[in-house]
């Protein structure tokens, strides 16, 4: 049986255009297998975006054909196929278009396409969310309760409303419970609350039904991209510029600890990814997550995962059996000797143990939940942390980045990088210098001409504060170029992430080098391809 019943022939999910919408500037146009498809529209009435889900109807021939012809499938599906989705669909289409044929030989064949579309949808995809979760602009996906319609957080609009809903509470009851169970969990009366991560590698958050939340059965799916994004796509998307992002690769490479900080969907697990790829490669990196979302392409790198354990709470450990924490993971992490220790986000007492990490000696990053470094230190004071104030100190840099509004678009800023130069000896307030600010007018970043980081480097390598400027000018550069040779040579493929890390790696075996090579590739694609400009 289907996961939710697809649109009869003259529903409003057929897609026909009418006077009350229009399609929005700049709509995104994704399409799931065959026939899914999903526009942004902007409906005068109400002033809202909406996400419409358009996907073919069926008539009620075709939808109790299709409930037949799913029951038979099932049975005949091979095992061990394997988890690839390419190599599962290719397995999957011819028989799925012959038990139709098996089941109703009178079919037409467009109304076999159809049928093979929920088919397909309904088994390998994720049913009635599958378009939304093929779309690379989404974000988030949300379900508030049955009936109510599903919102998704949009990388140009933000937090819009669906055209899709789950009609009944058992429908979305059975559904949570069939994400749970992709993603080899369980949910029940017992354990009615569920985090976990779905095949893909996308946060799952799920209750079901009236246990825990009086509307019933609710989920959150937040997805992240396939290719995560390099420093120079986070300058391509301006969320921060050339030159401060060359001062963060030598404050990361030179062993300074540093915190990003922001707000929900403020960018900073991707800000924190784009960083640790400045990490020399052959240094030992030891990532630790609740649920994996880092991705590097350093090879002496150890991810590590928290789990969750099963049965009651063991008086003693006050842990139930098998449970794995971030407690856990820090003390084996701390023995396989790191030189860079990254936390995908701290938010109870293991801060603790980060901080006394970088006191040792130990560069550490991690994000934060804060919007700025009094609030930072606030949270960080007070309960469940209570962090003791002269541990920041063994803090380097804080970058602070937030979510705000161009225009109709939304887009993520980091508006300042701020460095942590000690404590009053006097007072024993956190000293600290803002070594660069976003101007909110002009959208530009500008210094401030004084970094206390640059200086402690210059120091520790025995240079002038004029040498490291230079070299910081030099990293600044080659961004820019690696930046424009992207966008030049293959705009529809920008570099991957293990192709920025090879950057980066030539960079520390030869920096003239690579800087000369990187200035050389981006001489031969404006030889190939001119940039364009006023006709002589």
């Amino acid at each position: 049986m289907s996961l939710i019943e697809p649109p009869s022939k003259g529903s409003e999910a057929t897609g026909r255009a009418s006077p009350s919408w229009r399609e929005a500037p700049q709509t995104h146009l994704a399409s799931g297998p065959e026939w899914g498809e999903a526009r942004v529209t902007y409906r005068p009435a109400t002033e809202e975006y909406e996400y419409e889900v358009v996907e073919p109807a069926l008539s009620e021939t075709e939808a109790a054909t299709l409930h037949s012809v799913l029951d038979r499938l099932i049975d005949e599906l091979p095992t061990g196929v394997g988890p690839h989705p390419e190599a599962r669909r290719r397995v999957f289409r011819p028989l799925a278009l012959a038990c139709i044929r098996s089941v109703a030989p009178a079919l037409s064949a467009e109304a076999g396409t159809r049928l093979a579309y929920y088919l397909e949808r309904d088994t390998l995809g994720y049913g009635p969310i599958d378009v939304p979760m093929n779309d690379p602009a989404v974000e988030d996906i949300s379900c508030d309760g049955a009936g109510i319609p599903i919102y998704v957080h949009h990388r140009a609009r933000g937090s819009i409303r669906t055209t899709v809903r789950f009609p009944t509470a058992l429908e979305l009851d059975r559904f949570v419970v069939w994400l749970a169970q992709r993603s080899g969990r369980h949910l029940s009366a017992a354990s009615p609350m569920l985090e976990a991560a779905l095949p893909e590698g996308a946060r799952l958050y799920a209750t079901l039904g009236t246990f825990v939340t009086s509307r019933g059965s609710s989920f959150t799916i937040r997805r992240f991209r396939e290719r995560p994004l390099t420093p120079v796509d986070l300058i391509g998307l301006g969320t921060l510029a050339a030159e401060p992002m060359a001062y963060l690769w030598l404050a990361v490479e030179s062993g300074r600890s540093g915190m990003i900080c922001g707000g929900t969907a403020s960018g900073k697990t991707t800000t924190l990814n784009a960083l640790l790829s400045f990490v020399p490669p052959e240094m030992k990196i030891v990532s630790i997550e609740d649920t994996r979302e880092i991705r590097l392409p350093h090879e002496n790198w150890v991810a590590l995962v928290t789990r969750s354990g099963v049965g009651r709470t063991n008086p003693t450990t006050g842990k139930p059996p098998g449970e794995v924490d971030m407690f856990d993971l820090l003390s084996t992490a701390l023995r396989q000797r790191p030189q860079y220790l990254t936390v995908g986000e701290v938010r109870g007492p293991e801060a603790y143990i980060v901080f006394q990490a970088m006191a040792t000696g130990k560069t550490c990053l991690t994000t934060f939940h804060a919007e700025d470094v009094e609030a930072m230190v606030h949270r960080m004071e007070n309960p469940p942390i209570s962090l003791p104030r002269a541990l920041f100190s063994a803090l380097g840099f804080v970058v602070l980045q937030r979510q705000i509004q161009l225009g109709e678009d939304h887009a993520r800023r980091v508006h300042a990088i701020t460095e942590v130069v000690g404590l009053d000896s006097d007072t024993g307030e956190l000293i600290t210098n803002a070594a660069y600010v976003w101007d909110a007018g002009a959208d530009r970043f500008h210094s401030t001409g004084q970094s206390y980081v640059l200086d402690r480097i210059a120091r520790e390598r025995n240079q002038a504060l004029a040498d490291v400027e230079r070299e910081l000018a030099r990293r600044a550069e080659l961004l820019e170029l690696l930046g424009v040779r992207s966008d030049r040579s293959s705009p529809e493929r920008p570099f991957t992430y293990p192709e920025f890390g090879q950057a980066i790696a030539q960079y520390y075996r030869d920096p003239i080098g690579a800087l000369a090579h990187a200035r050389a590739a981006v001489e031969r694609v404006d030889r190939a391809d001119p940039p364009l400009g006023p006709a002589t």
